[in-house]
C-alpha cells in the first residue's frame, strides 16, 4: 500500500517540476536570444518482487522465493537541457542591436549536427562567456557592452571600442566607426551546444573549452538592427503545461484515494 504512496507523490513531483520549467520558458518568451528549456519524464528503476511463502523454487533460487514480476517504483524529471533552435529575427531599427544569423555550419565528428554560433562576452569577473542576447549599448568607456554591461570580445579576444552608438556593421561581424575599422565582432562556434550551461542574463558557461573556437566562416551573417528572438513555441508551452496539470491531478486523485484506504484500515479493520 505505502509503495502507492511514494508512486503517486514522484509523479506529482515530477509533474510539478515541469510546470515549473514550463512556466520559466512562457515568463521569457520575450527575452532576446533566450533558449527554451527542454526535460523528459524516466522511469525509476524497477523492483522485482518474489513471493516469500510456498515451497516452490526456480533453479538458482532458494526453496520459497518464486517471482511474481517487476514494480515500477515511481518517475523523475530529467536534467533540463536548453533547445539551441534559432530564433526568429525580429527588426527593432535600432543600430546597437545586433543578430546572427546562421547558415550551413560545420558538422561535430561526435555528434553528427552542426553547432551553433555565439557572441563571445567577457563578464565584470574577467571570464568568458557565451551570449545568443544581441540587445546591446555602449558604456562609459566607450567598449559595446551587453545590456547588463558584460564587455563584447573581438576575434581576438579584446574588448570593442566605439566613439559613439552611430556605428555600421557589415554582414562578416566588421565594425566601422566614422570610417575606422574598429575590429570584427568575435563570433564563437560551439561544435557541441550541450557543452553549454545557462547561467542566468542569457550566458552560457562551456564546460568542454575545447569544443569553442572563434568562426572565421562564411556560415552567417551579422544583421544590424535586429535581434533574435526566444525561440520559445508559446502554443505548445501552453498545451504542456495543461498536460502536466491534468497528470499532477491525476497523481493527486491516487494519493487521496490510497490515504482514503489506508484511513480505513487504521479505523475500522483495526477494530476488528
Amino acid at each position: 500500500m505505502l509503495r502507492g504512496f511514494y508512486t503517486a507523490a514522484a509523479g506529482m513531483i515530477a509533474q510539478q517540476r515541469r510546470q515549473e520549467m514550463l512556466s520559466n520558458n512562457i515568463a521569457n518568451i520575450n527575452t532576446p536570444g533566450y533558449k527554451a528549456d527542454q526535460t523528459s519524464l524516466r522511469a525509476f528503476p524497477t523492483m522485482l518482487q518474489q513471493q516469500m511463502g510456498g515451497t516452490e523454487g526456480v533453479a538458482g533460487q532458494k526453496a520459497g522465493q518464486r517471482p511474481i514480476g517487476n514494480l515500477a517504483t515511481g518517475v523523475y524529471v530529467q536534467d533540463a537541457v536548453p533547445n539551441f533552435v534559432q530564433g526568429d529575427l525580429q527588426e527593432t531599427g535600432i543600430g546597437t542591436d545586433l543578430a546572427i544569423l546562421q547558415g550551413s555550419l560545420p558538422v561535430d565528428r561526435q555528434t553528427g549536427k552542426p553547432g551553433s554560433l555565439f557572441y563571445t562576452v567577457e563578464t565584470k569577473d574577467g571570464e568568458t562567456r557565451y551570449t545568443k542576447n544581441g540587445h546591446f549599448t555602449v558604456d562609459t568607456a566607450n567598449h559595446l557592452v551587453t545590456a547588463e554591461g558584460n564587455i563584447i570580445l573581438d576575434e581576438k579576444g579584446n574588448p570593442i571600442t566605439v566613439s559613439s552608438e552611430n556605428f555600421t556593421v557589415s554582414p562578416d561581424g566588421t565594425i566601422l566607426d566614422q570610417g575606422r575599422n574598429a575590429g570584427r565582432i568575435g563570433v564563437s562556434l560551439i561544435s557541441n551546444p550541450m557543452d553549454l550551461v545557462k547561467e542566468g542574463d542569457g550566458l552560457f558557461r562551456l564546460t568542454q573549452p575545447g569544443s569553442a573556437a572563434v568562426y572565421t566562416g562564411t556560415g552567417f551573417q551579422i544583421k544590424q538592427g535586429f535581434i533574435e528572438r526566444s525561440n520559445v513555441d508559446a502554443e505548445q508551452a501552453m498545451t504542456d503545461m495543461m498536460s502536466a496539470y491534468r497528470s499532477f491531478e491525476a497523481n493527486q486523485k491516487v494519493l487521496q484515494a490510497y490515504d482514503r484506504s489506508m484511513e480505513k484500515a487504521a479505523n475500522e479493520v483495526g477494530r476488528i
